[in-house]
Order: C-alpha cells, then structure tokens, then sequence
C-alpha cells in the first residue's frame, strides 16, 4: 500500500468551522493535533480577533487558518517546503481568503529580513532540526503585548528572553506547548 499524496485537516472553530483542507504528505510536516489547537485558541479568544498573525514554520497553515477562521484580521505563512507553499495557497483561495500571503522559503531568513510587528505569532518547526531557537532570537521587534506560541519536542531546552512572561503551558511525553507575551522591555 502506497502512502498518500496529501492529507486533511479539520478547521475546528469560527467562521470556517467543519471546514477540511488538504495538505501534502511532506516528511516532518505535522499539523497541530485537533485538541492541542482546541486548547490554544481557548487561550487566545479574547486575542486574536483582528489580530495579525504569524504561522512561521506553516506547514498544514493549521494555526493561520484557524486563527482566520477566528476573525484574526491578517495572517502571514511561511513555508519552506514548495508543495506545501502551494497547498496553502490553494487552500487560502479556496476559503476566499484575501488577507493572508504565503511566503515560500526558508523562515529563518524571512524573520531576520522582516521585523514586522505581528500581535501573534505561531513558532512550530519541525522537530529535531534545531530551528526554534533561532526563531526565538530573530523576534526582536515584537510589540509589548504580542503573544508568542511555541511547539516543541518536551527534552528541549530553550534560552528564551527575560521579557518574555510564560501565560500558559501544556507538556505531553512527547511535545510541549506554550503561550508567551511579550512585555515592556527596560531602557529599549
């Protein structure tokens, strides 16, 4: 048996709500899990409407889509993988969605060339590939007030910045999912 060339993810909420999306079978690429965004954007209602949002590491778009979905008033993906750049593409036009752009390349690079301010920003690498911290060092210009999500492998260890103040936390045995916001930095 041959595996898939694309794969589905549900929307779970908002205006999209029951909505399916594909994405490609992409090694490394794995959406969000349905309950751990449940939870997430728990987090976040009171947030991300008219939010501008960040879904670097994109892959599935999960996140972006659903905080669209949500009434987030922009949101920018990137993604390095081509296939899935497309995809995203596709989906967005799809769901007529015409206040997203998919960036298509290497996310490191976009953050260290954009020091746009966002009011939120999803960072979910995939695993294994040591691309988080370096995510976390390129997000110099976030506003005080923006919150940070982060999706990791539970071992890893961060060096993450002092104004950063952890909201929210959820460990499995597998991954660890955190919510931060970004807080008035001293003399800046």
């Amino acid at each position: 048996m041959t595996k898939p060339n694309t794969q589905q993810l549900r929307i779970i909420g908002g205006e999209w709500r029951s909505r399916r999306l594909r994405f490609p079978a992409v090694d490394g690429l794995r959406p969000t899990l349905d309950r751990v965004r449940e939870t997430v954007f728990n987090w976040l209602q009171f947030d991300i409407h008219n939010a501008t949002v960040l879904d670097a590491f994109a892959g599935s778009g999960a996140m972006g889509f659903e905080a669209l979905s949500r009434g987030a008033a922009q949101a920018v993906f990137l993604e390095k993988n081509a296939k899935a750049a497309l995809q995203l593409k596709e989906n967005l036009t799809t769901l007529g969605a015409t206040n997203a752009e998919v960036w298509a390349g290497d996310a490191l690079l976009w953050l260290s060339q954009n020091p746009r301010p966002f009011d939120v920003v999803f960072l979910d690498p995939p695993f294994g590939q040591n691309l988080l911290q370096p995510a976390v060092d390129a997000l110099t210009h976030l506003p005080s007030g923006a919150l940070v999500y982060l999706e990791h492998e539970a071992s890893l260890q961060l060096n993450l910045p002092n104004h950063w103040l952890e909201r929210k936390q959820k460990t499995t045995k597998e991954f660890c999912f955190r919510l931060f916001e970004v807080q008035n930095q001293q003399g800046s």
